[in-house]
């Protein structure tokens, strides 16, 4: 022990400095430093250079949505229906992910007005297994579909998922088709499906709902595909262009109508609503 610790332990009116571990964010994109408030406060865009970092349903709906908006409750369903066990039990994996996150799966689905549009919107969260899809992201994506349509509001969707969930096997694969006939009802009522896809959307949610929207957004830099680069690579011997699966070359290569920053997320949905959907009472 130095001898200045042994003289601010002996005199009490020094107070000890305390730092936070949270109070820097070292930016994925660049690398740099950002403070934390400041990093939030830019909706998890960092300053430096513009790469947009993960955020879960909270702060989407509270971004996108004008004041307040309405959580739908997410369809029970069964937790283990295969009995599945890993290095650790699947009914385990699940209660850790909900503690970490404090919800109840990987979509989130709410409603409310975005500029005085009533919409509907589900946000995958990335940070509950992987934003994996297994039947319950299949039930709250069809609950958010019909609440969609008794409404009389666009369906949007925020994705963001590592694929289908392995630990419920065949089930989470028969939520492609599944999602599919949902968006199906949805354009039978006349109703929008927009996509919002963010960082990063692959597997069988790319390979269903993620590529069915009447209009295909992504936001800057996010990786969109259906299987990996080196497994890609390895199965066609060739190798591919720099970032084939990121939002701008699918932009250029006709895979997106559009990429948007996030900042312009809210104007933007308003504007394709307000394109979209007839307003009754002007009709």
């Amino acid at each position: 022990m130095s001898w200045i610790d042994d003289v601010r332990k002996r005199i009490p009116f020094i107070a000890k400095r305390e730092t936070a571990d949270n109070l820097w964010i070292k930016c994925s994109g660049c690398g740099q430093m950002v403070f934390s408030r400041e990093y939030e406060e830019n909706l998890s865009v960092c300053p430096q250079c513009g790469h947009h970092g993960r955020i879960g349903p909270d702060a989407r709906f509270a971004h996108i949505f004008d004041d307040g908006y309405d959580e739908l409750e997410t369809p029970k369903t069964t937790d283990d229906p295969l009995k599945f066990r890993d290095s650790k039990k699947y009914p385990d994996r699940l209660r850790a992910a909900r503690l970490a996150t404090n919800e109840t799966d990987a979509l989130i689905t709410a409603s409310g007005t975005i500029d005085g549009h009533p919409a509907v919107v589900g946000v995958q969260d990335f940070a509950f297994m992987g934003g994996s899809m297994g039947v319950a992201v299949g039930a709250a994506f069809l609950a958010g579909i019909r609440v969609a349509i008794a409404m009389r509001a666009p369906y949007i969707i925020f994705t963001a998922a590592g694929g289908a969930r392995m630990q419920e096997g065949i089930l989470s694969l028969m939520q492609m088709p599944r999602t599919t006939v949902a968006i199906a009802e949805l354009r039978e009522a006349g109703l929008p499906y927009i996509v919002v896809m963010t960082d990063p959307t692959t597997g069988g949610v790319t390979a269903s709902y993620a590529m069915l929207g009447d209009v295909q957004i992504a936001e800057p830099g996010a990786l969109i595909g259906f299987a990996g680069q080196r497994v890609i690579e390895s199965t066609i011997r060739e190798k591919l262009p720099e970032g084939f699966q990121r939002a701008e070359y699918l932009l250029d290569h006709g895979m997106l109508d559009m990429v948007v920053k996030r900042h312009d997320l809210r104007e933007t949905l308003a504007r394709i609503i307000g394109y979209l959907v007839v307003d009754k009472a002007a009709a």
